[in-house]
């Protein structure tokens, strides 16, 4: 899956349309002693306060990008209540555009869905803040990633329900703010789901609840990819532009505000990995990565491809994942699963669709949907429908301990190659790595001064 932020790049034909499937939970426990999800009752009246009256649910947009576009359309095809009530883009030009493309794409699912005056359109560094300015219920936080945590938190501070497109953070500093906001989001009864698409795709559901049930017993090897053709070629500096400017206009090059390719989308590939674990942290990661095919300056400062070992450890018995990622254009794509236990394999490929289990070479279980009655992966509608759904309920779904964990195990199996050490999951969780810089407000501000990483240095 390949994110699409050009302005060129809206896709509206790749919405999903509405639809409904069963609720996704809260992760049980805590991993980081700063917060810890599920440690106490939400009261009724927390959770009644953002629900009740509501019949209407305003969104606001933040992030006017192919993927922010296609969330916003998903939010208001899942509740016809919902209004698209304000937009923000970190640069001009795509507002109109965005909201343009949700109105054809909702105009028979949800014909007055909107609402958005030009008033309520701001672009720039702190258009999100106008955003949460302007009375909306629920805020879609679709930027490039560096922007999450300090987005997330004034969201979650100005009592705003969120969809967090993942990852989460881009650095060690950023996953930590964004577990602190979660708390205060269950304590203040706030719905936060997470763009993991995957954790909400039908076949995924079944196929991981199954592992989790212990069909494979336990899980001993995993290996997963993400090899894809690349991000969006980078554009072409202009005189005009800042050298902040030139780095917001190519993010996806640029680790401070993508992650790398291996945190801003091969991250799905690593929440298999803690899906398929149940939701523990690795004990330690060692990693390899590099530049290859992508060697010019034009390209930021990211690498093209990445290979880690994770290795866990605890009561569940040992275990080693593997991943492999690489954006080399003209190359075999692949963006499987594949789950070693003690009783079998479980293979999963979402695009292809096949999601199966097999025990001494012979298949025991296969998802229903392969038989041919239902086709097409709803995951990107489901998650708002199940936003939605909690909303109204007053019962608010919150992703935020699982999604957090995943986006750290991206960001530390970058940290390993960059670096070519092992990396610990307590190194991580003791770090205050921080890419991103504080008090950013305009284009002339200085950015970030990088260069490509070069392990053992």
């Amino acid at each position: 899956m390949q994110t699409n932020n050009a302005a060129s790049g809206l896709s509206r034909r790749d919405f999903v349309k509405a639809g409904a499937v069963g609720a996704a939970g809260v992760a049980a426990g805590s991993w980081w002693a700063g917060g810890a999800l599920g440690a106490g009752p939400v009261s009724k009246v927390a959770r009644m306060a953002h629900v009740a009256g509501m019949d209407t649910i305003k969104v606001g947009l933040v992030g006017c990008g192919g993927r922010g576009t296609g969330a916003a359309a998903q939010a208001l095809l899942a509740d016809p209540g919902c209004r698209l009530w304000a937009a923000a883009d970190l640069l001009p030009g795509r507002i109109d555009a965005s909201v343009s493309a949700v109105g054809e794409e909702v105009a028979e699912g949800n014909p007055e869905g909107i609402d958005c005056a030009a008033e309520r359109r701001f672009a720039g560094l702190d258009g999100y803040k106008r955003v949460l300015d302007s009375g909306v219920d629920l805020v879609i936080l679709a930027t490039p990633p560096g922007f999450r945590p300090e987005q997330f938190k004034a969201a979650v501070e100005a009592g705003k329900h969120c969809f967090v497109e993942k990852p989460m953070a881009t650095d060690t500093a950023g996953v930590k703010s964004v577990l602190e906001s979660g708390e205060k989001a269950r304590q203040r009864g706030l719905a936060v789901v997470a763009g993991f698409c995957w954790r909400y795709a039908d076949a995924e559901k079944a196929t991981y609840q199954e592992i989790l049930n212990g069909r494979l017993g336990a899980v001993r090897a995993m290996y997963t990819t993400y090899n894809a053709g690349g991000f969006p070629a980078p554009q072409a500096r202009r005189p005009e532009w800042s050298d902040l400017e030139f780095q917001l206009r190519n993010w996806h090059y640029y680790t401070w505000l993508s992650g790398d390719h291996i945190v801003e989308q091969a991250v799905h590939s690593i929440d298999w990995i803690n899906w398929a674990m149940g939701d523990r942290e690795p004990v330690r990661a060692t990693a390899v990565g590099g530049r290859q095919v992508r060697t010019g300056a034009e390209f930021g400062h990211i690498y093209d491809h990445f290979s880690v070992t994770y290795e866990y450890e605890g009561a569940q018995g040992p275990a080693k994942a593997f991943h492999m990622c690489r954006h080399w254009p003209n190359c075999s794509s692949d963006n499987t699963a594949s789950i070693m236990g003690e009783k079998g394999h479980a293979y999963v490929n979402g695009w292809g669709p096949v999601h199966q289990i097999e025990a001494a070479g012979q298949p025991v279980w296969k998802y229903a949907e392969q038989a041919g009655a239902v086709r097409g992966n709803r995951m990107y509608q489901n998650e708002h429908d199940e936003l939605m759904k909690s909303i109204r309920a007053g019962a608010p779904i919150n992703d935020t301990q699982w999604m957090a964990r995943s986006t750290l195990m991206a960001i530390m199996g970058r940290t390993a190659a960059y670096t070519g050490r092992t990396v610990t999951w307590e190194e991580m969780m003791r770090g205050e790595d921080r890419l991103v810089p504080v008090g950013l407000t305009g284009m002339g501000d200085a950015a970030p001064v990088v260069g490509v990483a070069r392990p053992g240095a």
